[in-house]
């Protein structure tokens, strides 16, 4: 996925560094060819986004503490239509805004308030582009998807995500 900034954490979900910036700089660059990131995260978990279009199912990475956002999608070959991961801070965060080290595929960053509603999409985010994408507001979560996949199931800002971490309401 990517690493992901929090006020400096950097995460571009094909390789995902959800920790500080300063934490997600120690990572260092890795050859494309010999990269290596961490295994899937499972159990996989069933995510739902509720878009115009009619419900978008997939079973994602969950990742939940400092060390699996860091890496998330690092050195992933692919991510299937249908999978993603998601990255729970846990609370509402400000300044949050990913980075694609080490992630040798593009993604969509879909940045996710704390209400569970979709805040901002960054679509087909270049590979190892090391260039903050932030989110734009306060976020709770960050889903990464195989690039192109929000646009093509027609995910846009206010739609809603149904997994476990949101409450309904």
């Amino acid at each position: 996925m990517s690493k992901f900034s929090i006020g400096g954490v950097v995460l571009a979900l094909a390789v995902a560094l959800a920790a500080p910036l300063p934490a997600a700089a120690q990572i260092p660059r890795q050859d494309p060819a010999h990269c290596k990131g961490q295994p899937e995260i499972t159990p996989l978990q069933p995510l739902t986004i509720q878009t115009s279009r009619g419900p978008a199912r997939f079973m994602v990475e969950f990742a939940d503490n400092e060390r699996t956002r860091e890496y998330g999608l690092m050195c992933r070959k692919r991510v299937a239509p249908d999978r993603g991961m998601l990255f729970d801070f846990k609370k509402p965060t400000d300044g949050v805004a990913f980075w694609m080290r080490n992630t040798i595929i593009p993604l969509d960053i879909v940045y996710i308030r704390p209400d569970g509603t979709v805040l901002s999409i960054a679509r087909n985010v270049p590979r190892l582009d090391e260039s903050p994408v932030p989110a734009g507001g306060q976020i709770r979560a960050v889903l990464e998807l195989a690039a192109g996949r929000a646009a093509q199931l027609g995910i846009l800002p206010g739609d809603r995500i149904e997994h476990r971490i949101f409450r309904r309401g």
